[in-house]
């Protein structure tokens, strides 16, 4: 009896802090430079978290390290639900296989949810005599070209790798803070082409200053279906991006559950569509149980991936 009293005094606190949650602002990180497509569609996001718990969400941009910075500060908050990171899976699974020590990993996280799909794309200047991803390819094989991605080792970075690995030809990576500034570099003339979210370069391939050239997702982006996938092209290069949000391990399951159906219920928002919808971010909502059996697993196809890529940890 002695000790059924002494497991529910201590376990009292945690039923009320999750009774009572959220008791003061939520936080969400993005773990990126501002200006991409997740600061528009979080923060829509955000709205609702805030009108359907009472409570004010602060979005607020950490970024560095492809990612890292911004969830190694989420892993290392209070397990109760008022920090959260909104990230595509990079930092999460990639990132641990390719520097040592990193300090995070799955298992440094309870995923909530999957929001949607960051479908990457290679992207030149609209004034570019290159069409496709042959094309490049085959200028590739002509001369030296440079390309953009939003960090070392980030998702778009390894659709690259991915194309020489199917193609046998190098391309000269030049790595930024986020998607913005090496699209701002590419149309100043500095790199040939880039590798981004096709979200961040939605704007500029609309606005005609940029062309979208291949996607590197299992389907057609489908606000551009009529730009083939790499596959369709005839080159092996698929690089699956899916956007999700992270608490901090240990997080209590009743906030959790609350956390998730507020998810769930925001991406099935009107303004969250419709900021998707304009930022062409295409919803692909994932529930707890799915995200988190997607996340473990591809951690788990990443490390056999970047071995058999011959990339090794720094």
């Amino acid at each position: 009896m002695r000790r059924s009293l002494l497991a529910l005094a201590l376990l009292a606190p945690f039923a009320a802090g999750a009774q009572t949650f959220p008791d003061r602002p939520i936080t969400i990180v993005l773990p990126y430079a501002p200006g991409s497509a997740s600061d528009a569609y979080g923060r829509a996001l955000g709205e609702h978290f805030t009108r359907l718990m009472g409570q004010p969400v602060v979005l607020t941009n950490r970024d560095g390290a492809s990612g890292v910075v911004g969830m190694r500060f989420v892993a290392q908050s209070a397990p109760d639900g008022h920090t959260l990171g909104l990230t595509p899976v990079t930092p999460v699974v990639v990132q641990p296989h390719m520097v040592r020590n990193l300090g995070i990993g799955p298992d440094s996280f309870a995923p909530v949810c999957g929001t949607n799909e960051n479908i990457i794309g290679a992207v030149v200047r609209a004034d570019s005599p290159i069409r496709d991803l042959a094309g490049l390819v085959a200028e590739g094989r002509r001369r030296s070209l440079t390309f953009g991605s939003p960090g070392p080792n980030s998702l778009p970075q390894l659709a690259m790798v991915r194309v020489t690995r199917a193609t046998g030809v190098e391309f000269s990576h030049i790595p930024f803070r986020g998607d913005p500034p090496h699209l701002n570099e590419l149309l100043a003339g500095r790199l040939d082409f880039s590798a981004a979210g096709v979200a961040s370069a939605s704007g500029l391939i609309e606005g005609d200053r940029l062309r979208l050239i291949a996607v590197f997702s299992a389907r057609r982006h489908p606000d551009y279906p009529n730009v083939p996938t790499a596959r369709e092209q005839g080159i092996d290069a698929q690089q699956l991006s899916q956007v999700g949000i992270y608490a901090p391990r240990g997080t209590p399951e009743p906030v959790m559950a609350r956390l998730e159906e507020a998810c769930r219920t925001g991406t099935q928002d009107e303004a969250f569509r419709r900021v998707a919808a304009t930022r062409r971010v295409p919803v692909n909502f994932m529930s707890r149980a799915d995200f988190t059996a997607m996340v473990q697993s591809e951690y788990e196809a990443y490390g056999r991936i970047l071995r058999d890529l011959g990339v090794q940890p720094e």
